[in-house]
């Protein structure tokens, strides 16, 4: 099939999927597996499904390395609704949680957990207009606490936690949606992972959730049943029709990043592609990271000139040169390239040869 009309998309989310992906998607998109009919229009509680179900969540297990005492949980609403669903199945046990402040979405699971019992500030890098992150030892943390959760890559800021932080016996609650499955993860320093889909590893409208088999739970009475884990546990994630098609093109992603040697594969790829692209930026003298080394994320390189008029025309030549959605998030300006797991090593280089073209120019 050609791809002559594809451009690199350096969309923040929804991301660039493989081509081999949406190759394999389109060949199958009327008739899958003989079935006669498309995933899109099965019932989730036929045979046919259920194979893909099961086999997906196996491939995603053996992947992320993800321990057998672990659900995994097939949900929709996004990491937005995790940002309700943490603190109202968690925060019951002790009233209290910690929260790390270094980011927009990192703020706003913040602002939503406030609803349902006392948070504390736990880390913050808001002094500095988040372009770094906490240290381990600059976290004060609470003993009492439900919970600690954190943002691991702040997509807006580009910055990424290069540690796990140790929190003794509180419970650790990871926000991974934009960087899961691009570095090896010790699932089991985690009670709790979750990840909206539409980033690495499928399109948007599939939330995964990993929880811990002992992780204590304890709902507000109030809780919606669709916001209660123990209804989607109990469920094995079809309590109501599940994401159905999303489901499906994460096994396929699962075997396209089985190709590329698994999830240490893909790490070798993606760290290739961030030292590219940051060498071309940091020997620049037109555009500067506001991201610190050593915070800096791998998933989103966030640059700018300093002059919203160049940084416009930037964007603008870009496009134009087939390397689309380079346009910072509205918050901070600029422009950020967003090199999830699917832009191809092809895409980046692409990228760099313009950015050093562009400052030629101007």
């Amino acid at each position: 099939m050609a791809n002559i009309d594809r451009v690199f998309n350096f969309s923040a989310g929804p991301s660039m999927l493989p081509l081999e992906v949406l190759n394999r998607a389109a060949a199958e998109i009327t008739n899958y597996g003989g079935s006669g009919m498309s995933v899109m229009e099965m019932s989730h509680r036929s045979k046919a499904f259920q194979k893909i179900f099961d086999d997906t969540q196996a491939k995603f297990r053996r992947l992320m390395n993800i321990p057998d005492n672990y659900k995994i949980l097939f949900m929709q609403g996004g990491a937005s609704q995790q940002f309700s669903m943490v603190p109202l199945n968690l925060m019951g046990k002790t009233g209290k949680a910690d929260y790390a402040d270094t980011g927009n979405f990192a703020n706003l699971a913040l602002k939503e957990a406030k609803k349902y019992g006392e948070v504390h500030v736990a880390a913050s890098s808001k002094d500095r207009n988040h372009v770094y992150i906490p240290t381990q030892e600059e976290l004060v943390l609470s003993p009492d606490a439900s919970y600690f959760h954190y943002c691991a890559n702040n997509t807006i800021c580009g910055t990424e936690w290069q540690y796990v932080p140790e929190t003794g016996d509180v419970p650790l609650v990871c926000d991974m949606s934009s960087n899961i499955m691009s570095r090896p993860v010790d699932v089991s320093k985690f009670g709790l992972i979750y990840a909206g889909a539409q980033k690495n590893l499928a399109p948007a409208g599939l939330t995964i959730v990993i929880i811990r088999d002992d992780l204590p739970l304890y709902p507000f009475p109030y809780t919606p049943v669709m916001m209660d884990y123990q209804t989607i546990i109990k469920g094995d994630s079809m309590y109501n029709t599940p994401p159905c098609w999303c489901i499906y093109i994460l096994g396929l992603v699962c075997d396209w990043v089985d190709a590329q040697g698994g999830v240490p594969g893909i790490e070798v790829i993606k760290a290739k592609k961030a030292k590219m692209l940051y060498d071309v930026l940091d020997a620049s003298k037109l555009f500067h990271c506001p991201a610190e080394p050593g915070s800096r994320s791998d998933m989103n390189v966030t640059f700018r000139s300093g002059n919203e008029e160049l940084d416009d025309l930037f964007v603008k030549e870009a496009t134009a040169a087939g390397l689309t959605t380079l346009k910072g998030h509205r918050n901070v300006g600029g422009m950020r390239a967003s090199i999830y797991n699917a832009v191809p090593v092809e895409g980046v280089e692409r990228l760099c040869d313009f950015i050093q073209t562009f400052e030629k120019n101007h």
